[in-house]
């Protein structure tokens, strides 16, 4: 299993849990650091790794006339002010080749998300940066064509590479996570990531944004982490209902604690008792 390095912490599938956590967007500095500083607490006092995530920029959202977030050099300047000032790793979205240089300067991980994962020249861009790619696998996409996604990043010679599972589509407005899809992703080496609270949205599901199910976002993380995997993936929010984009699969921040010492507690037995496909 290969090992990547995420600033100071080790990501694996064979090491203890790395926990990708914050809000789906940025809000402003205040409100970063408020959740950054609240997560690197939750996620040490449970002996997990944290890396703090938000996109400075939802180029996909339902509706034209949803919020975006806050643009690159704003949003960038407040992702490098968490990660100096709480100290932890961080992690954003690109969606386009010519933001890759300059993201990659600002965050420790680019992150591609689903709807792009075969987009050649965004994922050759993002690995030409050197820096750690986090790649959603598509909701379209079978989890054993994720290697020919993986290629693409490693013809530049960059290997430091995450796979992240966050729903297959199901139909209209819906998804299904196929947990199989877990340890055939890890057959590549890589560390899998999964992506509790996306896997429990309902796309476009509410009309002109999409819907979800947060209360059963704890278990997919549970269930996932179960099975071994590197790390999860959880978009959380002191107030889910007011938050400007995917409420309605976000945590709420107070239950995080909580959570992240139950999902220790599934991931210390899972890898103390390993199970290889």
């Amino acid at each position: 299993m290969k090992t990547i390095r995420i600033g100071a912490l080790d990501c694996s599938n064979d090491l203890p849990l790395t926990v990708i956590a914050g809000p789906c967007q940025l809000e402003g500095l205040d409100h970063a650091l408020m959740i950054a500083e609240a997560m690197a607490k939750a996620c040490a006092d449970a002996g997990a790794g944290f890396v703090f995530k938000a996109s400075y920029d939802k180029a996909n959202r339902t509706s034209v006339s949803g919020v975006r977030g806050l643009g690159i050099e704003e949003g960038l300047r407040v992702m490098d002010e968490v990660r100096a000032n709480i100290g932890c790793p961080t992690l954003t979205d690109v969606h386009a080749p010519e933001q890759c240089a300059a993201v990659a300067e600002a965050v420790d991980v680019m992150q591609i998300p689903a709807f792009l994962c075969r987009q050649t020249d965004l994922l050759v861009a993002a690995g030409k940066t050197g820096a750690v790619v986090n790649i959603k696998k598509g909701q379209f996409l079978a989890p054993w064509d994720m290697p020919n996604v993986v290629s693409k990043v490693e013809s530049t010679g960059n290997e430091n590479i995450m796979l992240t599972e966050r729903g297959t589509s199901f139909g209209y407005n819906a998804l299904v996570a196929d947990f199989r899809g877990l340890p055939t992703m890890a057959k590549t080496g890589y560390p899998v990531i999964m992506d509790a609270t996306h896997s429990v949205q309902q796309p476009g599901g509410q009309g002109g944004s999409s819907g979800g199910q947060r209360e059963f976002a704890p278990v997919m993380a549970r269930a996932a982490v179960s099975l071994g995997v590197a790390g999860v993936f959880i978009e959380t929010h002191e107030d889910p209902d007011s938050a400007p984009s995917d409420g309605p699969n976000m945590i709420p921040l107070h239950q995080m604690p909580e959570l992240m010492k139950s999902l220790m507690g599934f991931d210390a037995l899972a890898k103390a008792n390993p199970c290889r496909v």
